[in-house]
């Protein structure tokens, strides 16, 4: 009987490479404080648990002063958006400095987003750097300590009843002359600012093709993306399907969540009802982004949705390799470990040529964001789990 939680794409394989940004974001990233390329690490006894040759695991737990890769995303969208505020086609700046001049005639002036935690904080940390205010809502029930992070960095933090969805109506209701509002998903209307966010994720695979080309390393057969609203996955398949024979791309969402599983299986765009409440907290979704669909529902070869004890165990077995990711960040290893592991995988295994030959890419996308859960769930034995 089919695994309800599984999707294999038929579309995938008749995909045209989608277009390439023209733009290059890294330039901006090169200005901001304590840019450096993030580790790309080997999981060894990961690989030996999945019976793969490799994992790889590009960690941005530690991303530019921040515990997640959203500041890619966040900075360069924001950018894009006050150069389109300000009349111009971009930004041109050799300095931070020179960049906050540029838009000193825009202030004051407020950047507003919708969160669950990564992508808000994010937003705040580039509203402080850029001299600008901030205000980011954020769902009921999410973690006061990632509720204090984004405050940390001098931002109003509204809390919304509901979940995502309604968190970013909220933040989508500022929009105005003094606010811009920066959302990593889209709706009809407003599509160029997530479009910016997802060409900011370039700079992720930028630093792993230069890695693996300076190691004298192949490229992955097997890249494995967390899918929130989506557009994390769009970067990846923009940049894998860019030509042809690129590696194999298996979505991971959380069963509480999986509103890009239920669009696929309609073959259009759906919204789920709340709550999304999985520990996967930056994944706790209900609709997939508008301007990350056609890539993700043409380019990913296969999605699976997994259950919050998987990730449980991920995080375990990433922090034996010596990798701190938090719930969000371990999701990758998480769909990895369900299809090896609980028996309903081989199809899907098969369809990825997934094996003892296979070299596999995680995306570690956030750090021990929730210190006090990252803590209980690493150390935490149960009789079903797997040393770690």
């Amino acid at each position: 009987m089919p695994d309800s939680r599984i999707f294999l794409n038929r579309a995938s394989s008749t995909a045209a490479p989608p277009a390439q940004p023209s733009s290059n974001p890294l330039a901006l990233h090169q200005l901001l404080p304590g840019y450096a390329p993030t580790p790309l690490l080997s999981a060894p006894h990961l690989a030996a648990r999945l019976g793969v040759r490799a994992v790889l695991v590009k960690d941005e737990s530690a991303r530019m002063e921040l515990p997640a890769f959203k500041i890619l995303g966040a900075s360069w969208a924001s950018a894009c958006a006050l150069a389109r505020r300000l009349g111009q086609p971009t930004l041109h700046a050799a300095s931070l400095a020179e960049l906050r001049d540029q838009i000193a005639p825009l202030r004051p002036l407020t950047l507003a987003a919708a969160t669950d935690g990564n992508h808000g904080r994010a937003v705040a940390h580039i509203a402080r750097l850029f001299g600008l205010n901030a205000h980011i809502f954020v769902p009921e029930g999410t973690a006061q300590a990632r509720i204090d992070a984004i405050a940390s960095e001098g931002a109003q933090v509204t809390i919304v009843p509901g979940g995502y969805d309604a968190a970013v109506a909220a933040s989508a209701a500022l929009a105005g002359p003094r606010c811009l509002v920066i959302s990593d998903t889209s709706w009809p209307g407003y599509e160029d600012t997530p479009r910016d966010v997802i060409a900011g994720y370039r700079t992720i695979f930028t630093e792993i093709d230069a890695e693996l080309v300076q190691r004298g390393e192949p490229a992955p057969d097997l890249v494995v993306v967390q899918i929130g609203v989506g557009a994390l996955a769009a970067a990846v398949i923009q940049h894998y399907r860019a030509a042809p024979g690129g590696p194999r791309i298996l979505g991971v969402e959380p069963t509480q969540a999986a509103c890009v599983l239920a669009s696929l299986q309609a073959g259009h765009l759906v919204s789920i009802p709340a709550p999304q409440d999985s520990i996967m907290a930056g994944l706790n979704c209900g609709t997939p982004s508008l301007v990350a669909w056609p890539d993700v529902s043409t380019g990913l070869d296969a999605l699976i949705a997994t259950d919050d004890e998987w990730a449980r165990k991920a995080m375990r077995a990433l922090a034996r390799d010596g990798i701190v990711a938090g719930e969000t960040g371990a999701a990758g290893a998480a769909g990895l470990l369900d299809i090896v592991e609980s028996g309903d995988g081989a199809a899907l295994r098969a369809a990825l040529e997934l094996g003892p030959h296979s070299r596999v890419l995680l995306l570690c996308t956030e750090g021990a964001t929730d210190p006090e859960a990252y803590q209980q769930i690493v150390t935490e034995t149960t009789p079903c789990a797997h040393a770690s």
